[in-house]
């Protein structure tokens, strides 16, 4: 389409059709494996409470980390004792014994140190520093700010929220029923570690029509399939929307992943947590997660369950990874339709979606005839530029089409793009425009 004069171009394409086709038969035959029993997925448990009691104990938050190392033991020994599977049973108790060293040795450490404390010198207590708004941290304290003392004079002034803000903040934080308070850095201290698999308090999110009339069950992700794991590559390829009539948000997801790839800048997968030490997230074998979304103006922290709906053949009727072990398409939307109060969405705009996902700024063109101010040529060079120079994330929706302009342009009509590409040849410019519902498409013809 770009004027190339390989030989043989269209076979090019049937034999590279015909190769993506032959290893996605092979990924879904090495899918089909024997899922884990209740024993091996609560050794899965064990091992993460044990690993986010490490990262307490590494902190210095001894209390948090006996705590995490004393539910790791009950579980392991539970569990030792439901099994017969002697290799099994041998990781339990050595997993059991690991914790319980070290969760002696912490309270030993803190016996002494309480003693120690006793008989040292009293000292004089310090205020606690108090979480501030504006910057990384929000308050909805309405309380007066306390009044600089000699041991904080030194430290820069603080703005605070006034009454009025604060108020407004209040109002703006609950949503569809539920409130989601502004994301502050305590907030990275979250608890994920359970002896008992996650579930929301607010219960299962409310199912579409389209879903209800297919819906089977809620399944975790340890039910779908033996390796779940939270990402394997971050990609817009892999992102597939079902009957969720939520594209431009898909659309929103799929234009954030590609410029995550294209730039090495953690768009997405900086807002879901827990996270390893290496700031990645992970997956979680006790079934919790949070999610940061830029909601009414504030970054705020939604929390999630794993449970995802499926139909009678046990496939996802949301949207998912083409890989099937992969999660966070499911999960940050998910999350997003817990905000929005369900999976039964009447849908929304790319503008909202992606200034939720990322925190962006959104400006809105509407490229159609009846715009007066609406100048093509400006347009398209704007975008261009931007865009090569990683300044913008760009979506594109269609508006009422007969069925005939649809098949002209092969466009879906009321429907949202993820535009991953522009490019410019000669006298012809192209889109290249990912689709949620299918595979990616090059459009000529700028308008």
């Amino acid at each position: 389409m770009a004027g190339s004069t390989l030989d043989n171009i269209q076979g090019k394409i049937n034999e590279y059709q015909d190769r993506v086709q032959a290893l996605f038969n092979a990924v879904q035959a090495q899918n089909i494996e024997t899922l884990k029993s209740k024993q091996q997925l609560d050794l899965e448990r064990a091992r993460f409470l044990v690993t986010q009691a490490f990262e307490e104990d590494d902190k210095g938050n001894s209390e948090e980390a006996i705590e995490l190392y004393s539910e790791a033991v009950e579980l392991c020994l539970t569990t030792s004792n439901e099994t017969t599977d002697q290799n099994l049973q041998t990781k339990l108790k050595q997993l059991a014994r690991q914790a319980l060293d070290r969760a002696e040795s912490l309270k030993e450490s803190m016996s002494k140190s309480s003693v120690k404390d006793k008989i040292s010198a009293p000292k004089p207590s310090q205020p606690a520093r108090p979480y501030l708004p504006l910057g990384p941290d929000f308050s909805l304290n309405d309380k007066p700010s306390v009044k600089p003392t000699q041991t904080q004079s030194s430290e820069p002034p603080r703005q605070r929220y006034t009454s009025e803000e604060i108020e407004v903040l209040r109002k703006t934080s609950k949503i569809n029923g539920i409130e989601y308070v502004p994301f502050m850095s305590v907030d990275l201290k979250e608890r994920f570690a359970f002896p008992i698999p996650y579930s929301d308090r607010y219960g299962k999110l409310a199912l579409s029509p389209k879903q209800k009339a297919m819906f089977s069950r809620w399944m975790r992700p340890d039910e779908i399939t033996n390796n779940p794991t939270m990402i394997y590559t971050v990609s817009s390829f892999s992102i597939k929307q079902t009957i969720v009539s939520d594209c431009s948000f898909v659309a929103s997801l799929a234009i954030s992943a590609a410029y995550e790839r294209r730039y090495n800048k953690k768009l997405i997968t900086s807002i879901i947590y827990p996270q390893n030490k290496k700031g990645e997230p992970e997956y979680n074998p006790c079934g919790k997660y949070m999610v940061k979304l830029h909601i009414n103006g504030v970054p705020r922290k939604v929390i999630i369950d794993d449970f995802l709906p499926v139909d009678h053949n046990g496939e996802l009727l949301c949207s998912y990874s083409n890989n099937k072990n992969e999660l966070w398409v499911s999960l940050i939307e998910k999350a997003y339709m817990k905000v929005m109060g369900g999976y039964d969405f009447p849908g929304s705009n790319s503008n909202i979606d992606l200034h939720a996902l990322t925190g962006w700024i959104p400006e809105r063109i509407a490229m159609h005839s009846g715009n007066q101010a609406f100048d093509k040529e400006s347009t398209f060079r704007m975008l261009y530029q931007r865009f090569h120079k990683g300044d913008v994330l760009i979506t594109t929706a269609t508006g009422v089409m007969t069925e005939e302009e649809g098949e002209k342009w092969g466009l879906v009509p009321t429907h949202a793009y993820a535009v991953l590409d522009i490019r410019e040849y000669k006298t012809l410019r192209f889109l290249q425009l990912k689709n949620p519902w299918s595979h990616l498409r090059w459009k000529g013809r700028f308008l």
